[in-house]
């Protein structure tokens, strides 16, 4: 399986470089050393693997995320880890990142879609088991996941592509600290907050 491996890597890179137009067969087999007849073993097309890299880099990431909340913690802490977890793998694996949201498109993944579907279950699942007794205490303010976690990723994701694009040069960890407020009084109980004095 080590060729198959070659092949995403060297697709990462390829795609990061060139583009997917740009990006050709004959670039990702240079860069990973391998094949013609290798390619095809694995991949039936450029599309395929782009589908297949971008399962593989979801899955990094949400592995990254529900790290954060591994251990329990108060909602307000749990806030502040998701928001930096986010930030962090961004800015420490910039390329993946740069593939997963400035990169990819959604028709490269049809084929993979009921895949993206089942990870995206296990992410939320994962941010439920955390949430949930915090909106049952009434820590958390009650709402679906999807909107709790655009507000998680939604506003670093506007300082994240700016960065990863090259438009703005600035780490956008420095931004964690306002965005963790802003966080937590959108997604706190005002009571929550109080009780803590407003501070994760």
């Amino acid at each position: 399986m080590a060729v198959r491996e070659d092949l995403l890597a060297a697709g990462l890179a390829v795609f990061d470089r060139d583009g997917f137009e740009g990006a050709t067969v004959a670039a990702i087999r240079t860069r990973a050393r391998a094949s013609n007849g290798s390619f095809f073993h694995f991949f039936g097309s450029k599309k395929e693997l782009a589908g297949t890299l971008f399962l593989e880099v979801l899955q990094h990431y949400h592995a990254a995320v529900l790290a954060a909340i591994d251990a329990p913690c108060s909602a307000q802490e749990g806030i502040g880890r998701l928001i930096r977890a986010h930030l962090d793998w961004v800015v420490n694996s910039r390329r993946e990142a740069r593939y997963l949201f400035e990169i990819s498109r959604s028709e490269w993944t049809e084929e993979v879609r009921d895949a993206q579907r089942t990870q995206n279950s296990r992410l939320a699942e994962g941010v439920e088991r955390w949430r949930a007794p915090l909106i049952a205490r009434g820590e958390l303010l009650p709402m679906s996941s999807t909107l709790f976690f655009s507000q998680i990723v939604g506003p670093a994701q506007i300082f994240c592509r700016a960065w990863l694009s090259g438009r703005d040069r600035s780490d956008p960890r420095l931004q964690a600290d306002i965005l963790i407020a802003c966080a937590i009084r959108a997604l706190v109980a005002p009571q929550a907050i109080q009780q803590t004095g407003g501070t994760p």
